[in-house]
């Protein structure tokens, strides 16, 4: 997922739109209807992230709806196209706003869905992000009213060393580290934090830009620590389109050992560049095909129901169990106000959903320590190996990139 980082980037993108903020006065729905906004990418590059994920929240919807609404009202979605623009985004956010959205959906990356979601934090709405997995897509990034639906970076990468270490027996890791986006920087920094917490050996390191024609050079010293220094494990930090091309390389050049990646390579549409490929793992929130639970897979089918297919990657699925959790406050609280809704969903610790438990803090409001499933991507097809969680909590040193942690 292309998740970049820097809050000053996100506040520069909103800041011609800053001004009518004054003026987005919520209209009053024409109805008694509970309106909910998507400020989203419905065209353009971030469609490939926000468009699988709108689908199943629509999904949601009708199926709540079905069930006679919430708060014995139906729900109502408006839409705005962010045109996968940061400008276009903040005018989105104020436009469903006007709207009347009680709830706005961001677009699934913090940098691009953060100007809608400032929009509704100024408002004093609720808003999610579709699936940026920056920790900063929340709290810290745009107050306290905004939520991620989807787990934080380090929490692949950690999830990834945990696992490799103990069941599959690596304990010596080689970290190739895509620097154009800082969802790779996070996730590479989850496996350096808890890999040699585990035991193993980071050997040594190495970076390039998602847009390299080439990474000959780093391939060569990679082979050259397979083979005097015992490497067994490769951490490939990074995502498409780049990706399939760095792994084909690899591959190309002589390295068989495992290959562990964040969940931004999950799928299997990008894996005919890279023939014969195995021994390559992903950790995800769900399968596509083959989940290990039952409610994922009836998701899945119901999904495919509606819209003639399945999804493709584990990106549509993280707001479906966000959503739930935002309905059972909801109901709780008597209403969608933000202020009680967001404190009884702050209280959740390991609350069930469809997707597993899931839990939110005053100040966390990403998953950052669930149960992942990983996934072996190998002829042509994903299969599931298991599920695994991490047994501690990563430090806040760790999520937030400060400093190293140990």
């Amino acid at each position: 997922m292309r998740i970049r980082t820097k809050i000053i980037g996100a506040l520069a993108g909103v800041a011609s739109a800053g001004v009518l903020a004054a003026a987005a006065m919520p209209a009053q729905a024409a109805d008694n209807d509970i309106v909910v906004g998507f400020a989203v990418a419905l065209s353009g590059g971030m469609n490939a992230y926000d468009g699988e994920a709108t689908k199943m929240a629509q999904l949601w919807i009708d199926q709540t709806n079905a069930k006679g609404g919430l708060l014995g009202r139906q729900i109502k979605a408006v839409y705005a196209d962010t045109k996968s623009d940061r400008v276009e985004g903040a005018r989105a956010g104020l436009k469903v706003l006007q709207e009347g959205a009680q709830l706005v959906f961001a677009t699934a990356d913090y940098d691009y869905g953060a100007p809608a979601a400032l929009q509704a934090q100024k408002a004093g709405k609720i808003s999610v992000f579709l699936g940026a997995s920056d920790p900063k897509a929340g709290v810290i990034g745009v107050g306290p009213y905004s939520f991620s639906a989807e787990k934080a970076a380090q929490l692949e990468g950690a999830t990834m060393a945990e696992w490799g270490y103990e069941k599959m027996g690596y304990h010596n890791a080689y970290v190739l580290d895509d620097t154009a986006i800082e969802y790779d920087k996070s996730t590479c920094a989850g496996f350096n934090w808890a890999f040699p917490k585990e035991g193993g050996t980071i050997v040594d390191s190495d970076t390039f830009k998602n847009d390299d024609p080439s990474i000959s050079s780093q391939v060569t010293r990679i082979a050259n620590a397979v083979r005097d220094h015992k490497v067994d494990v490769l951490m490939l930090c990074t995502y498409q389109p780049g990706g399939s091309s760095a792994v084909r390389q690899l591959r190309d050049g002589g390295i068989t050992i495992p290959i562990l990646n964040g969940s931004s390579m999950d799928g299997t549409y990008w894996i005919s560049a890279v023939p014969g490929l195995k021994d390559f793992y992903v950790p995800v929130q769900a399968v596509v095909s083959g989940d290990p639970m039952t409610s994922v897979q009836a998701l899945t089918n119901e999904y495919a129901a509606k819209y003639g297919k399945p999804p493709t990657t584990q990106y549509a699925y993280p707001i479906y169990a966000w959503l739930q959790l935002w309905a059972k406050a909801v109901t709780a609280a008597g209403t969608t106000d933000a202020k009680p809704v967001v404190a009884i969903m702050q209280k959740y610790t390991n609350e069930p959903t469809a997707l597993g438990p899931r839990s939110f803090t005053p100040k966390m409001h990403i998953q950052t320590n669930i149960p992942l499933t990983i996934v072996d991507i190998a002829d042509g097809k994903q299969t599931p190996v298991m599920q695994w969680r991490i047994k501690e909590p990563i430090p806040v040193a760790v999520l937030y990139r400060l400093k190293k942690a140990s």
